[in-house]
Order: C-alpha cells, then structure tokens, then sequence
C-alpha cells in the first residue's frame, strides 16, 4: 500500500528521476527511498520484483506518454505539418528543453541494456515507425521516409546528449527548431 495521499504515478515519476540523475546501475535502495519517501518494506510491496520491476514500469509509464502524445498523434494525422509541429512541442515539452535526458537512450547505453532490450527497441522503433508512416502519406518515398524519421530520432536523441554535455539546453531547441523544415522538405 502507498502511503496515505501518495499515488503511485508519483512514485513512478521519483523513480524515473532517480534512473535518470544515477542510471539503472546507480540507483541504490538508499537514493530510491530518498526519492520516494517511501521505506525499503513499502517499496518492495510495490514492486515485489525489485528494481527491476521498478524500472520496467517507470519505462511502462514513459511508453504510454509517448503513445498517447507522439506515436498515436502520428499515426493519426492527415495534417504532416500540424502532427510534426505537435511533435516537436510535445519531444520539447517532455524533455524539458534538453534539460532532462532521455532515459530510454539512458537504459540502452548501460549495462541494464539486455534486461530491457526489447523495451527500448519498441521505444524507438514506434517512434521511427509512426514518423515515416506520417511522411509517406506527405508524398516522400518509403527510403526517403525512413531515412528522415531516423534521422528525427538521431537529432533528437544526439541533441539531447551533447545539451548535456555541453550544459546548454539551447543546442536542443535549436535541433528542434532546425528538424521540421529538415522532415518537410521536399
């Protein structure tokens, strides 16, 4: 049971902070019960399976984000430039302007990358999938779609790594800004 007035999509948000400020090897029970608030007892009633459990639904969570705010917008469009603008708000938006990392891409450097090799590959290969399906219907060939929706999630992914290591969310929103007229273009 969760603490009286704690839900548990905020223990999964905490979680998720944690992942990303240590990565999945350096997210000690210490730092999650910090995070939490919650004691070792309380969080292994939650997530019997430990913190692998913890970290397959903090990624189940941020799945179901981008379902429902960028693959599903997506694949639903019949405006490409409406649905890319709204993408790129809502990549913004949940990335915080560059300033929080990804923490899929986080996953699938380290070495938790197997347990959750399927995960992050359905991650991303949705994303690609459901930005090329939207530029075939704009009039670009298969190749040419497939190549450009690669090359949305290389930009956004390699942008958000080097705003953090250069400690400048602007080289993000610059990406950002850039990457519309790059997928639009005829």
């Amino acid at each position: 049971m969760l603490k009286k007035g704690v839900e548990r999509k905020e223990v999964l948000r905490a979680l998720g902070e944690v992942f990303r400020a240590h990565g999945y090897e350096g997210a000690s029970l210490t730092l999650i019960t910090e995070a939490t608030g919650l004691g070792k007892g309380s969080l292994y009633h939650l997530f019997p399976g430990g913190k692998e459990q913890m970290a397959a639904e903090v990624l189940a969570d941020i799945d179901g984000w981008f379902e429902l705010n960028i693959y599903a917008p997506l694949r639903d469009a019949n405006d490409p430039a409406r649905a890319i603008a709204a993408m790129i708000a809502g990549v913004d938006q949940y990335f915080h302007s560059g300033d929080r990392v990804c923490l899929v891409g986080l996953v699938a450097l380290g070495s938790a990358r197997d347990t959750f090799a399927e995960t992050v590959d359905d991650y991303f290969a949705r994303w690609q999938v459901a930005l090329a399906q939207l530029l075939r219907r704009s009039g670009l060939s298969r190749s040419q779609a497939q190549r450009r929706a690669e090359d949305a999630l290389l930009t956004i992914q390699g942008a958000l790594v080097l705003a953090r290591a250069r400690n400048d969310a602007g080289i993000f929103r610059r990406a950002l800004s850039d990457l519309m007229a790059r997928l639009l273009a005829p």
